[in-house]
């Protein structure tokens, strides 16, 4: 495709002559493009165009770690496509989820046009509609959030999409996106950093460029820019971070970075939200609550056989009847400072693991090849199943309680009941479930909790996000965590029975009295 120095000189003129930064050390300081921005974005953006001489991309999407000056960058774009963009009647719409975040590059644009006395002159800032007219060509800029989708009948002829991931439907892209039909040269141009949602707008994009990238697949009118760290990268590394960070020593600060991953490094709930907002990894969830390498680090060797005849407590938690079911075993320490173990069971219905592990990328089948979920047959869970694994494991080890949730469990508490178990319903609120939860981190950490590093519980640990009160009470939340935690929340529940347990132990006093000396 032909290239046009003449179009993209006069986009880096425009950023470069009229804008000039808004906020703290480098406000009123002139625009002056880092490389990265000028030669990865800008020129080929705007330069680039067909034979017929119009701009050849029709979507970008940008993708980098926090504090790389996205916003200013989208602002100065935001201008340039209202008022040098050649385009009569211009519709620029800055779309985000939510009101307050769709004013953050408006108040940018604005504070842009306010500084540079030939801006002000050809535009208008309205701060009471978050909109920037442009009066010689009939155009304006305006800034939107996601509840306007049901408002139909827009003309775009420019899109800015700020933070892309906080989308939680497709909804608003799909309706400006597809609004842009009657224009020449359209461009949707979106921003964001890495999520954690693999079903939303901002993933689908964040695929779509590295598949570009890569040359899978051929679509010349799409600009895609995303740099970050490789997944498995040390995310405490400070070339790491310069690897992920384009602005890192000259805009973006690095003592800030290094505050930030120290208190990561301290506090493990914050880690995925460092590795996404400064790193650009794309995280399974929004709070990493358990580090996985120090889960791995307690792993430990279960062998069963050595459990025989042991006290234990059992978890179960039954989720849906075609959905994945655990019943964990917590077997008490011998002494008091041994060590906790577990010892867990898995179950899904036969007739849709295959299509679940299509659909949700996770190794069901493999799993069951190799003895760690068993599958029942049909397509939904056999409880009976269930309740006969149960009644084995009571004759190989001695299972004090069995705790379960209330919910879809009534009928084979019953029948475990009846079998001769003591069951006892287990609450999935703040008051039940935050001691144990507690507890659990503070063994894992202590390397005291051994589980075999089993697969199946491992990615459950991963999944794990809790929610916190404002008492600092916990508790698991399955919405928040994007796949699956039934296996945790079971040993959760199994823990906080053994705990009550040993809280109601005896005083050795009562056993032997007291030694006189």
């Amino acid at each position: 495709m032909p290239f046009s120095d003449e179009a993209a000189g006069r986009a880096e003129h425009f950023f470069e002559r009229l804008l000039v930064h808004t906020k703290g050390r480098w406000a009123g300081v002139p625009f002056q493009l880092a490389e990265w921005q000028r030669d990865d974005i800008i020129r080929p953006l705007f330069g680039t165009v067909n034979e017929d001489g119009l701009r050849q991309y029709r979507t970008a999407y940008i993708e980098v770690p926090r504090k790389n000056g996205k916003s200013e960058l989208a602002a100065g774009i935001a201008l340039y496509l209202l008022m040098a963009d050649g385009e009569e009647g211009a519709e620029v719409y800055g779309a985000a989820y939510d009101r307050e975040q769709a004013g953050i590059v408006f108040r940018v644009a604005a504070a842009m046009v306010r500084r540079s006395p030939i801006l002000s002159k050809h535009l208008e800032v309205v701060d009471s509609r978050k909109r920037i007219v442009h009066k010689a060509s009939d155009s304006f800029y305006t800034a939107i959030a996601a509840d306007a989708a049901g408002s139909h009948g827009f003309n775009a002829s420019a899109i800015i999409f700020d933070e892309l991931h906080t989308q939680r439907t497709r909804e608003l892209w799909d309706v400006l996106t597809t609004s842009t039909g009657a224009r020449d040269q359209p461009l949707t141009f979106a921003i964001s950093t890495a999520g954690y949602d693999r079903n939303s707008i901002c993933w689908e994009q964040h695929e779509y460029a590295e598949r570009v990238s890569k040359g899978i697949v051929d679509d010349p009118t799409f600009l895609g820019y995303v740099i970050g760290a490789p997944d498995e990268a040390d995310w405490t590394s400070e070339e790491v971070w310069r690897h992920a960070n384009p602005a890192l020593g000259d805009f973006r600060n690095l003592d800030e970075m290094r505050a930030a991953c120290r208190k990561a490094q301290q506090v493990p709930a914050l880690q995925n939200t460092f590795r996404r907002l400064y790193l650009d990894q794309w995280t399974q969830q929004d709070s990493r609550w358990l580090d996985l390498g120090v889960w791995d680090a307690s792993a430990g060797l279960i062998v069963p056989e050595k459990l025989a005849g042991r006290r234990c407590f059992a978890g179960l938690d039954l989720a849906t009847s075609t959905d994945i079911a655990a019943c964990v075993l917590v077997f008490s320490p011998e002494n008091p400072e041994g060590n906790w173990e577990v010892l867990p069971q898995f179950w899904i219905p036969e007739e849709n693991m295959l299509e679940r592990a299509r659909k949700d990328r996770v190794p069901y089948d493999a799993w069951v090849r190799e003895g760690f979920v068993h599958a029942t047959p049909g397509n939904v869970i056999d409880y009976g199943h269930i309740e006969a694994t149960i009644e084995r494991l009571g004759k190989e080890y001695d299972i004090r309680e069995v705790a379960y949730d209330r919910w879809g469990a009534t009928q084979i508490s019953q029948q475990l009941q009846g079998a001769g178990f003591t069951v006892v319903p287990f609450g999935q609120g703040f008051r039940d479930m935050s001691e144990p939860t507690k507890e659990l981190a503070r063994l894992v950490l202590a390397g005291r909790l051994q589980h075999g590093g089993n697969p199946v519980l491992r990615w459950m640990a991963d999944n794990l996000v809790v929610d916190q009160d404002p008492a600092g009470n916990l508790k698991p939340n399955k919405q928040k965590s994007r796949e699956k935690i039934d296996g945790i929340a079971a040993l959760i529940m199994a823990l906080g029975r053994a705990m009550r347990h040993e809280e109601q132990k005896p005083s050795v006093y009562e056993s032997r009295g007291v030694l006189e000396i």
